[in-house]
């Protein structure tokens, strides 16, 4: 992992809370050249009823738009290499939050999320996640795909676009996110698993349907579960990278889905 990220634009101080009953929350939003949907979560995340503390984004495209953004929206820009799992690391460095909160851009996080978040925190537990649902119209499919998701991870692993939340002092204790182009939060979230209580919050996240209506609901479904078995079986995630599509130059290359 990088030490330093290497292009920082500081915009706000420390939010480290001095209050243990409200600790603070960084949100940490890896982002290449997708400025549109940021735009958008942005605007919601600083909308909630009871907002996050903080905001980092982090570019991997060294983007004038993006840095502009940051600036609009008085969050933290954070340039570096693109690389979900090495962008995500970067970010939690520089987040000065009790707890770390990571989003995809194309998120759309839950009104009430940050006081769960807290709450949870509050438990002393050291992180969780939240449940998958689908965005846009709803249909049976959707509802299905993402009622199997749910179960899964009651077992198995959830993946980044179900809004994993960590707290500080864990998130250093285990190391943090992987710098691998696929899979990056599988080690973190199987340490935390084993400290207990990384559980999933009463509330949903809404992810976007993109990717599964490009490629056809059942083909990404497929997809996805063959590159999770393949990697459980060992193979490296920089060559399941190589045979990972992704949206295009919109989109990270090195993106993975939950089912």
């Amino acid at each position: 992992m990088s030490a330093v990220p290497d292009n920082v634009i500081n915009l706000l101080w420390s939010v480290a809370s001095t209050d243990p009953a409200k600790p603070a929350v960084s949100v940490i939003i890896p982002v290449v050249a997708d400025n549109e949907v940021l735009s958008r979560l942005l605007d919601r995340l600083w909308s909630l009823p009871a907002p996050p503390d903080e905001i980092v984004i982090i570019d991997g495209g060294a983007s004038a738009g993006c840095r502009s953004l940051a600036r609009r929206f008085r969050c933290v820009y954070v340039g570096t290499r693109a690389g979900r799992g090495h962008q995500l690391h970067a970010g939690a460095l520089r987040a000065s939050g009790d707890v770390l909160w990571f989003l995809h851009a194309d998120a759309e996080p839950a009104v009430g999320s940050v006081e769960l978040i807290r709450g949870r925190h509050l438990t002393g537990a050291p992180g969780g996640f939240f449940s998958f649902r689908f965005t846009g119209p709803s249909t049976w499919y959707k509802r299905l795909l993402a009622r199997l998701i749910n179960w899964r991870t009651r077992f198995g692993i959830p993946y980044g676009d179900q809004g994993l939340f960590v707290a500080r002092g864990a998130y250093d204790a285990v190391g943090g996110f992987a710098d691998t182009p696929l899979f990056e939060e599988v080690p973190l979230v199987r340490a935390l698993r084993k400290i207990g209580g990384f559980t999933r919050l009463p509330a949903d996240i809404g992810v976007s349907p993109r990717r599964w209506e490009r490629d056809g609901w059942l083909w990404r479904s497929i997809g996805n579960r063959l590159l999770a078995l393949a990697y459980l079986l060992g193979v490296p995630p920089q060559r399941l990278a190589r045979r990972y599509q992704p949206l295009g130059p919109m989109e990270f290359r090195t993106d993975e889905d939950s089912w």
